[in-house]
């Protein structure tokens, strides 16, 4: 696809299309990786090396691998805009005007899109902070609505979201995208996870989570995962799946206080790998959580880490954080691969 540029500022865009395509060598960033199971040990090697494969943006999130393409995609939210990396390439502008497409300045620091998912037939679902939706990029580069509100109200800023195999869209929606996150006067009743059915039908599963940010299923699909950054609750959350698609059972996975950062920076996306593991993003770093609720080890980067996605041959951890795009070699694989 071809970008859209919506930005009348025309040469500005070229000028940072131009410089971020060119590729740039890879920088090993120093890991301190930490084995507290022997599970640990069999998914991450001991001398495993993370790479800053593109740099210079100005809070990137979103990662999402294009198997067809052989492409990354990922968010700049504050820029508005989705980029392309791929091998061999650099990165390159994909899209302008990802998450807000109003005429007037965005009021607020995160007008762009935020988490990034493909459908069954590749198309590009975008969690839409500045219009307040979940939007799909078609072919021509206009953007179709498929969620913007619930019981009445806007959606808030969706966040992150994940296809169930049925074709069911499961997402959270917190309110970081608003200019007043929690404060704002035009904020929904709740921070809800919803579900978008196939017939285009909304549904809330879960509204008593703070401040819901990443998600994921198990392998097996029979368990929803949400991060929490809640900072009187902030951890990794467990759903059991029902036959009808709705959730129930909701408990604490794993505690992650120790790792908040104020003032709502704490466990953010994340990746469930082949064997049911979660690799979860989080400050400074990576935590590694078995599906028991067993923190495996953990993988820190001394960095900020906002999300990670699965690709190449499924073997590769991409890791979005602050300004930089990173790569990952593993031993395990992702979910799917």
């Amino acid at each position: 696809m071809n970008p859209r540029v919506l930005n009348p500022i025309i040469a500005a865009v070229l000028v940072s299309t131009l410089w971020h395509a060119l590729p740039m060598r890879a920088e090993t960033v120093p890991l301190a990786i930490t084995s507290l199971d022997p599970r640990f040990d069999l998914l991450v090697p001991h001398d495993a090396a993370l790479e800053t494969i593109a740099d210079g943006f100005t809070w990137v999130e979103g990662p999402v691998w294009h198997r067809q393409g052989g492409y990354l995609l990922f968010s700049d939210i504050p820029a508005n805009r989705i980029y392309k990396w791929k091998a061999g390439e650099g990165v390159s502008l994909f899209l302008e005007g990802s998450g807000y497409s109003g005429s007037t300045p965005f009021v607020g620091k995160e007008p762009g899109s935020n988490g990034l998912a493909l459908d069954s037939k590749g198309n590009l679902l975008l969690c839409r902070h500045g219009d307040r939706q979940i939007g799909r990029l078609e072919a021509d580069g206009r953007i179709t609505v498929l969620a913007d509100h619930y019981g009445g109200y806007p959606l808030n800023s969706p966040n992150d979201l994940v296809f169930k195999s049925n074709g069911d869209l499961y997402f959270t929606d917190p309110p970081f995208g608003l200019p007043g996150v929690f404060d704002d006067p035009a904020k929904a009743p709740v921070q809800g996870v919803y579900r978008l059915a196939n017939d285009g039908t909304v549904v809330r599963l879960i509204s008593d989570i703070k401040a819901p940010n990443g998600i994921a299923f198990s392998p097996d699909e029979k368990t929803l995962y949400v991060s929490d950054v809640d900072p009187k609750r902030a951890a990794w959350l467990a759903y059991d799946v029902q036959p009808d698609g709705t959730v129930a059972n909701g408990r604490v996975l794993l505690d992650a206080t120790r790792w908040r950062q104020d003032p709502f920076f704490g466990p953010d996306g994340f990746k469930v790998d082949r064997h049911g593991n979660l690799f979860g993003a989080r400050p400074g770093g990576i935590s590694v959580i078995a599906s028991d609720g067993t923190l495996l080890g953990t993988i820190e980067t001394g960095r900020p880490t906002s999300n990670v996605a699965w690709g190449e041959d499924g073997r590769t951890l991409f890791v979005t954080g602050g300004s930089a795009l990173y790569r990952l070699r593993l031993a395990t694989g992702g979910a799917g691969w």
